[in-house]
């Protein structure tokens, strides 16, 4: 069986044809594999995989072709208008090269299901964005393979090397926003964050913790609450706070829709916001100026990092490195009315 490169086949690698006789299959079948169609035996796959993993195959970009140039947009959860602004910055990024959008939610965990994968190689997409979600390392292999590049905004873990990624300073934003309470006199400050499997809610309760230290303020374990990103998980964590002798007198909420669950727990029990209660929200949501009162919050740059991603994309399917791998967009707090002194 000849071993000689064959048009799709990256330098320096085998043939499809070497790899289909290594693995006993039919060179059909190996096509299949590397176009993620299910009619292959689980046992089958697994065999041309590992032959594909062993002689470091990796299919050659193709050229522009009569095929829609698409970029698939992975999301933990997409019905938020969190995930909206994060669309909008990929599109605007995608109509400046021409591409379309694909989106995708995995809903029950970080990691998409075998289902979904095979579906998104059987696709080819010119390149993949994981929002708060991640691959293991058998699917990141298989897209290095398949030259689709891939790159995460907001891990929802430490990434591994020469994974590229884009955030935002998640522990500065968490210190800035506790910095300004306690500039205002507080020193009873609760924090509410999101998921602790997600590096984004570790970050900014870091950074809520250098600045109670700094200050030579105490951190009160009990006032250290984990749970989701979205309304109920503020509300309950709100009512369990600000119904107690002790109760904080400002909390900093880890996004603007648990904010918005610490205010509704605050009118519910009879406190008024800023004057019994200050609040900081995280991510600067364009409901946060229409809200009453108006919600003092991190601004993430939550479009900016999208298009930056989306970017990454376009240069990595270009065959180009991208000047940086790692970045992380400022934060910047947005002071409106929702904070103020305590009462003394």
């Amino acid at each position: 069986m000849s071993t000689s490169l064959e048009p799709g086949a990256s330098r320096g690698t085998s043939s499809i044809a070497s790899i289909a006789a290594e693995a006993g299959v039919s060179v059909p079948t190996v096509s299949k594999v590397l176009n993620g169609r299910p009619d292959v035996a689980p046992d089958t796959r697994a065999r041309v995989e590992n032959v594909i993993e062993q002689h470091r195959y990796q299919r050659r970009r193709a050229r522009r072709s009569s095929r829609p140039a698409l970029v698939e947009v992975v999301f933990h959860e997409l019905h938020s208008a969190w995930a909206t602004e994060i669309i909008r910055g990929v599109e605007q990024a995608a109509a400046a090269e021409r591409a379309a959008v694909v989106l995708s939610e995995l809903r029950d965990g970080h990691r998409p299901r075998r289902e979904w994968f095979e579906d998104l190689l059987a696709r080819r997409p010119l390149g993949v964005i994981l929002v708060l979600a991640e691959l293991d390392a058998g699917e990141r292999h298989q897209l290095t393979t398949r030259s689709t590049p891939f790159v995460v905004v907001d891990t929802a873990g430490e990434p591994p090397p020469g994974v590229p990624t884009v955030g935002s300073a998640n522990w500065a934003g968490g210190l800035a926003a506790t910095r300004h309470l306690l500039a205002l006199g507080h020193r009873r400050i609760a924090v509410v964050s999101g998921p602790t499997d997600v590096l984004c809610s570790r970050a900014r309760v870091d950074g809520f913790r250098s600045a109670l230290e700094d200050a030579g303020v105490p951190v009160e374990p009990d006032f250290v609450r984990y749970g989701d990103f979205y309304v109920n998980g503020g509300y309950s964590h709100g009512l369990s706070l600000l119904d107690r002798p002790d109760r904080p007198t400002a909390i900093f909420a880890g996004s603007d829709f648990q904010a918005l669950g610490v205010m509704r727990a605050a009118r519910e029990l009879g406190l008024a916001v800023p004057d019994d209660l200050s609040v900081v929200g995280y991510d600067d949501l364009s409901v946060t100026e229409w809200i009453g009162p108006p919600l003092t919050t991190v601004r993430q740059p939550l479009r900016e990092m999208a298009a930056t991603a989306a970017q990454m994309v376009f240069t990595l399917a270009r065959g180009e490195r991208p000047v940086n791998e790692r970045i992380d967009l400022a934060t910047e707090l947005i002071v409106r009315e929702s904070t103020g002194p305590p009462r003394r």
